[in-house]
């Protein structure tokens, strides 16, 4: 069987066709257009144009007389309706069957840009399955609609199944293709405890998972309502060429009807030659290829962008993009990892490192603390056993004191382990580490200080070099953190930031922001946290990381899908690249109508040459705007 014949019994013809409908009846049009010029008959002929005007010109019509019922304003499509109308009249009717054929091939390229746009959704809602396999309270399991699926439902997920909501697991280990959500490649490890998403794949084992969020808000769910919001709102620029284009029209309207009179009277022009150019100047003068100059490329860079991880809330965030002057970007979780390591480990001159790591993760391991849990996992890289438990007490805000061999030993600040000491270990090292914006621990026994433990939430390196990408940009970096300030200059200094403001409460982000937003007017704000959320709501424009909170995901302007910085960069190259396009295509747009109006007025210029000077600029604006669609 030929791969034609498996490719249409897996789709339908009719399935194949449908979507390109426009383009079909435009080249049908185009090719009855074609029998009619070369047929010797012209009662054939004129039959052949009216189906052609008919079959060409269906769509794009019915479009423009929907929308001025509803708008009750004249729209561009009635403009061309009356052209063609007006060419046929005056015998032309091979030049109004081109005008109908090219208008509806520019038609046909914008609903292939809104196509094209849309594709994203489709393929992030083919993802989601439509069942699950739920699990009953006697172990069993049924299969089940998702849509019946309730919060705290447990599911079983087999390997190569699809997850069917969000959730955590509760029974097994598995690991997980994200690459729908993140855009990583490489699976993720998942076990007990750990989050799914909706749609991501089960590569490996089997696993119990429980439902935690309801199917409408999901993240799969979110993804989806970004992108369709994003569709929906129109940039400035758009909005002000629609109401434009409504005056424009009428303008239009108004000097076409004088000029079916007013040629003949003042430049004794003949009454054929007064109606055949008050014809054309109703085809040069509709401004088609202006209304086109922003929406294709507006759709196509929204497209782009989700392709890529950088989910668009609206056209309006294009523009903004492209004039952004600063960035501020919050520390923890965006420029960092958001989790601390252990940098350097220091003991007693008198005492053994193995054996004093021990001691210290045995107390560690009961505590939760994040810290607890950085210096925990670094005993393990280095292979270091725990001592079976020992009695701890735990004191909130200082730290930790555990009693070993009738020995008390205690873990924390330097206020608990006594300041004084604690300052004066290894020569005064506490001093050197906190410049580098480290935090430091220290082990106190019966001695003295007997270790100290520095850690530090690593900068990122893909920040580094998003740092690097925006300065190359011409944007200013700010760093707004809430750490004291020297971990604050030292991160800054790390990263390669311009600026910091440290010590920052969510109101005192506000602040720093109104600041930057007085001085530089077009600011953006990078977080992933419920305390940048004010901030991105004061930016400009609010970036927020895609593993962020939901608060600064709804609260942004745009989502970095794949917590990657350095896609900041390429959204203001290819905003600044959309903005160029946009500013090519209405300069280009504005000088042929201006050329083809005065060329009429001169009597240079035909209705033949009218025609596809008119639409022929209306086709390559589109074009023009279809670059988007590529990589920056």
């Amino acid at each position: 069987m030929s791969t034609i014949q498996e490719f249409t019994q897996k789709r339908p013809l009719t399935q194949i066709i449908i979507p390109h409908a426009e383009l079909v009846a435009a080249l049908f049009s185009g090719i009855l257009i074609l029998i009619a010029w070369l047929a010797g008959n012209e009662t054939f002929s004129i039959i052949l144009y009216i189906l052609a005007f008919v079959i060409g010109g269906f769509a794009k019509s019915k479009e423009g007389i929907e929308a001025t019922i509803r708008d009750k304003e004249l729209n561009v499509e009635m403009l061309m309706i009356l052209a063609a109308i007006g060419s046929s009249i005056i015998g032309y009717w091979t030049e109004g069957a081109i005008l109908i054929f090219i208008f509806a091939v520019s038609g046909a390229l914008e609903t292939y840009t809104m196509n094209k746009s849309n594709k994203e959704i489709s393929s992030l809602m083919e993802l989601q399955p439509e069942e699950a396999w739920k699990l009953k309270s006697d172990g069993t399991t049924t299969r089940v609609s998702i849509k019946e699926l309730t919060l705290g439902d447990h599911l079983v997920v087999k390997p190569g199944e699809r997850i069917p909501a969000d959730g955590i697991v509760l029974r097994g280990a598995t690991s997980i293709d994200e690459a729908a959500i993140s855009g990583e490649s490489i699976p993720i490890s998942k076990h007990v405890n750990d989050e799914l998403f909706a749609g991501t794949v089960n590569i490996s084992g089997a696993i119990t998972m429980e439902m935690t969020k309801a199917n409408e808000d999901s993240l799969f769910q979110k993804i989806i309502q970004l992108v369709q919001s994003a569709q929906d709102e129109k940039s400035p620029a758009q909005q002000f060429i629609e109401k434009f284009e409504g005056t424009y029209v009428k303008v239009v309207l108004i000097v076409v009807g004088c000029m079916l009179f007013l040629p003949h009277f003042l430049l004794d022009w003949d009454w054929n030659t007064t109606f055949y150019r008050a014809m054309v100047l109703l085809v040069v003068a509709s401004p088609c290829a202006l209304v086109a100059s922003i929406m294709p490329a507006t759709l196509s860079a929204i497209s782009n962008g989700a392709k890529n991880g950088i989910l668009f809330k609206g056209g309006v965030h294009l523009e903004n993009v492209s004039e952004m002057k600063a960035i501020a970007l919050d520390k923890t979780g965006t420029l960092t990892q958001g989790k601390p390591i252990v940098t350097d480990f220091l003991t007693r001159e008198d005492l053994d490192f193995n054996e004093t790591l021990t001691t210290l993760a045995t107390i560690e391991a009961q505590s939760n603390h994040p810290l607890a849990q950085a210096i925990t996992a670094y005993t393990k890289k280095n292979g270091i056993e725990q001592l079976p438990s020992l009695p701890i007490e735990d004191k909130p805000g200082f730290g930790l004191q555990a009693n070993l061999n009738g020995q008390t030993i205690s873990v924390g600040k330097p206020d608990f382990v006594n300041k004084e000491d604690a300052l004066a270990f290894h020569h005064g090292i506490a001093e050197t580490l906190a410049t580098e914006g480290k935090t430091v621990i220290f082990m106190r026994d019966e001695k003295g200080i007997a270790a100290a433990v520095a850690l530090k939430d690593t900068v990122r390196e893909e920040a580094k070099e998003a740092i690097k990408l925006l300065h190359s940009l011409g944007i200013k970096t700010v760093m707004l953190t809430g750490d004291n300030e020297t971990t604050a200059k030292a991160i800054a200094k790390e990263a390669g930031i311009d600026q910091y403001y440290a010590e920052c409460l969510p109101e005192t982000k506000v602040e720093q922001m109104k600041v930057l937003l007085k001085e530089y007017k077009f600011v953006g704000m990078v977080g992933d946290g419920i305390n940048d959320a004010p901030a991105l709501a004061t930016a400009t424009t609010g970036f927020a990381m895609g593993e962020g909170t939901d608060v600064a995901l709804e609260t942004a302007d745009v989502v970095l899908m794949k917590n990657d910085l350095s896609k900041i960069a390429y959204a203001v190259k290819m905003s600044r690249k959309m903005q160029r396009i946009v500013k090519q295509n209405i300069v280009f747009s504005l000088s042929v109508i201006a050329v083809l109006i005065i060329s009429n007025f001169l009597q240079v210029v035909d209705l033949p040459l009218g025609v596809i000077g008119h639409e022929g600029s209306t086709i390559l604006v589109i074009l023009n705007g279809l670059r988007m669609l590529n990589r920056n």
